[in-house]
């Protein structure tokens, strides 16, 4: 029975996915014309048909599964700000949660792109036009061979960015680059007892793309108590409980004690401070997920 409702569910998903995209396709032309104050008008209709896909789909999850959400934390978020979205990363079925847990309470999430992304056939222009920041970056060995390179991936970033110093945005960055598995747990030697490491290089270099846009940092745990599912479980309504806990810190703070910096690519001992910090934080998470563990 629940693999029939699951079948129902991803067509269900499929129907809106293509319903909102091609509304949002279209609109992605209008947003080519080159006068800014258009195009970020055209960027509001945009979102707003974005913020319904996850309203339907959010729908869909509530006829089709069971679940029973724990979430606290979020009644202190406001669709008017400014955001930095960091979260433990244990399934493709998180996004949906985040999705599910942020709509309306915050801007539309966005995710940092490849560069080379924005040339997807179809894809890359809605990505665009919903305002996914693409991320150039250049590699060690490539800035080796180039070293006048040197800074010009972190500039055209930033400038990319502009366009949300008068558009509110949520960012989310997996810190951890990867979903946990026991196989990379052990292999990468973690401290963590549920946790990968946490990795400060792209952390800091949305920061430092986005310098003063970004207000707050909000800090997501999520928890799976009947073990990391998939998305078929999740479809399929297997998943009973999600919990997730929601913390928000101001980056202004952060920037003021010195946590966030500037010269965080050039300083060494800036590097350190951020990633002790970043180390300090992954560590009260890794609390609080053992602290779940023993309330279920």
């Amino acid at each position: 029975m629940r693999s029939i409702i699951g079948v129902f569910s991803v067509l269900a998903y499929f129907i809106n996915t293509v319903f909102w995209f091609i509304p949002i396709f279209s609109l992605s032309f209008l947003k080519l014309i080159p006068i800014k104050p258009w195009q970020t008008f055209i960027s509001y209709i945009l979102d707003g048909c974005a913020s319904n896909w996850i309203s339907v789909n959010n729908v869909n999850q509530k006829l089709t599964g069971k679940t029973d959400w724990d979430v606290t934390g979020v009644g202190q978020l406001e669709p008017k700000d400014w955001y930095l979205v960091i979260a433990n990363h244990r399934s493709w079925v998180d996004i949906l949660v985040l999705q599910r847990i942020f709509n309306r309470k915050i801007p539309f999430l966005k995710f940092f792109l490849k560069q080379q992304l924005i040339w997807v056939p179809f894809l890359g222009l809605a990505w665009w036009a919903l305002d996914f920041p693409f991320m150039r970056r250049f590699s060690k060995k490539y800035l080796e061979k180039h070293p006048h390179m040197r800074g010009k991936d972190l500039e055209s970033t930033q400038k990319a960015c502009e366009k949300f110093k008068f558009k509110p945005v949520s960012v989310m960055n997996f810190v951890e680059g990867t979903r946990i598995t026991d196989e990379k747990h052990a292999k990468q030697q973690s401290e963590f007892n549920y946790l990968l490491k946490p990795r400060a290089g792209g952390l800091a270099f949305v920061l430092s793309a986005m310098q003063e846009n970004l207000q707050k940092l909000v800090d997501v745990t999520i928890y799976y108590p009947q073990g990391t599912p998939t998305y078929w479980d999740f479809v399929c309504g297997r998943v009973k409980k999600i919990v997730v806990r929601v913390k928000v810190l101001s980056i202004q703070e952060l920037r003021a004690s010195g946590v966030i910096a500037t010269d965080y690519f050039e300083n060494q001992q800036q590097r350190e401070r951020f990633q002790s910090w970043l180390n300090e934080l992954w560590k009260a998470k890794d609390d609080d997920i053992a602290e779940l563990i023993l309330e279920q």
